[in-house]
């Protein structure tokens, strides 16, 4: 099946928005800022069945910036893991939604995540087993740019790239912002492609992380260097609460903040491009 990617893109925000809108607060700048990945992910590059989430040789994504769980959330929605009135749980009392990915309470979840630099090390720990499995999946993997101030992700890559993991794809949501300010200012990653490639990874730079094209292109060009010996890191440049002007403009304070249900309405009818 062949889906519109930017539709799908608006599809996943809306619901982020009604989810968290709902709840009252929530890490809404950097669910917004996956957005793209998540979409290109599930609903065109991977090897998965909704009807089948625990498939024998699937592709596996581990969003390790677990607080981006609402996004994960919203894509597993809309591609048919759950039905979408489950978002309305979202971190709230019994729920199988809880705020940060948990793989023993949501359908579809590969990897319980939250803890900066964990899910990133489970990942490469998956994707060794998948080499000695021979399994033919892909595995993929989102960490954060103020996640990559931990040095269990510079371990972790370190290990990758000596495994010769050419059957990882990791991602970095580079959108520049953490909860205490700009990642310049906190704790500079800069120059980050150049960083990647010397601990022995392929790096791809894509200018625009929330271009769904551009977003593609780099997954396929990706996916090209599974017999190169080395995992790839796809750094996307992209633009914390992405999509939602209001939320953009608060930089680094919407990493977690109050949304309220008529401002996630409006929301809404901005993505659609109703207003």
């Amino acid at each position: 099946m062949s889906y519109d990617l930017k539709e799908v893109c608006k599809d996943i925000r809306c619901d982020i928005m009604t989810c968290i809108g709902h709840l009252g607060v929530g890490h809404i700048g950097g669910c917004l800022s996956v957005v793209e990945a998540l979409a290109v992910l599930y609903f065109k590059e991977m090897n998965i069945d909704p009807a089948n989430p625990k498939m024998e040789g699937r592709d596996r994504f581990i969003c390790s910036k677990g607080h981006a769980g609402p996004a994960v959330y919203a894509t597993l929605a809309n591609r048919g893991y759950f039905d979408k009135k489950e978002l309305l749980t979202l971190n709230q009392g019994g729920t199988n939604l809880p705020s940060h990915c948990d793989m023993n309470r949501t359908t579809g979840i590969d990897m319980t995540t939250g803890s900066l630099g964990q899910g990133f090390s489970c990942a490469v720990g998956v994707a060794l087993g998948s080499k000695l499995e021979k399994d033919g999946a892909t595995i993929y993997t989102m960490i954060g740019d103020g996640e990559s101030q931990e040095g269990q992700i510079w371990e972790a890559a370190m290990f990758a790239a000596a495994k010769k993991l050419d059957n990882l794809i990791a991602f970095t949501d580079y959108n520049k912002q953490q909860i205490d300010g700009t990642v310049a200012e906190v704790n500079d990653i800069a120059p980050l492609a150049e960083k990647w490639a010397a601990f022995g990874w392929n790096v791809i730079d894509v200018e625009d992380g929330n271009d769904v094209e551009q977003v593609e292109q780099a997954v396929e060009h990706a996916k090209l260097g599974r017999d190169s010996g080395k995992p790839t890191m796809i750094i996307l440049n992209t633009l914390k609460g992405c999509g939602v002007k209001w939320i953009e403009d608060m930089g680094s304070g919407n990493h977690n903040c109050p949304v309220s249900e008529e401002q996630a309405e409006a929301a809404i009818r901005e993505i659609r491009g109703e207003d």
